[in-house]
């Protein structure tokens, strides 16, 4: 009974691994006190198998009680704002067109080959309360330079006089369960063979 268990949770998390799609990915999200405002720092990194060429950009969408003229990027990167958008091809993301967007689009010189940190990514809130969104870029694949566009789950400022949202599981803590599950299978499977 438990080996049938242990088999369909790996077959489970395979099929969500299979259908994850690479580009750049927020990797952490840190709130911290900055006068009477909090400052959202965005960790964001490029997948291994894409590059950033210039041009490419990535949305984190519906970003709460925004400071206006508070938003920095890394060298080589420009920030934006708008109330919707952009739209991403293959992705769907919700989007209250009455909460700002944050895009940040690369204009360096040359592409970051993947896999690589891109920095941190900020912007300035009077809301430390945590709301789920989405988040959305485009990159190019190395393998035939195609358009490679992805979405995944980060957390944004809750925008102040609006009912909290609920909760999302973190994107990187579905991937190491993701991961993780099928080795332990293989793991037991193993071991039962000996």
């Amino acid at each position: 009974m438990n080996r049938r268990i242990l088999l369909m949770a790996a077959l489970v998390a395979a099929a969500c691994v299979t259908s994850a799609r690479a580009g750049m990915i927020p990797t952490q999200v840190s709130v911290t006190p900055d006068g009477s405002n909090f400052r959202w720092t965005y960790g964001v990194v490029v997948t291994t198998d894409v590059n950033v060429n210039p041009g490419d950009s990535f949305t984190i969408y519906d970003f709460g009680s925004l400071v206006n003229g508070s938003i920095v990027a890394p060298a080589g990167w420009t920030a934006s704002t708008q109330n919707t958008g952009p739209a991403r091809n293959g992705t769907n993301p919700l989007d209250d067109p009455t909460i700002p967007n944050l895009t940040f689009t690369y204009n360096g010189g040359t592409p970051i080959q993947g896999q690589a940190g891109l920095g941190n990514f900020w912007a300035l809130s009077t809301s430390n309360g945590t709301d789920p969104s989405q988040f959305t870029s485009t990159t190019h694949r190395q393998i035939d330079g195609r358009i490679e566009t992805n979405i995944t789950s980060t957390d944004v400022p809750h925008k102040l006089g609006a009912p909290p949202i609920a909760g999302t599981p973190e994107p990187a803590s579905l991937a190491l369960l993701g991961v993780g599950l099928p080795l332990i299978g293989l793991a037991r499977w193993l071991r039962s063979r000996k």
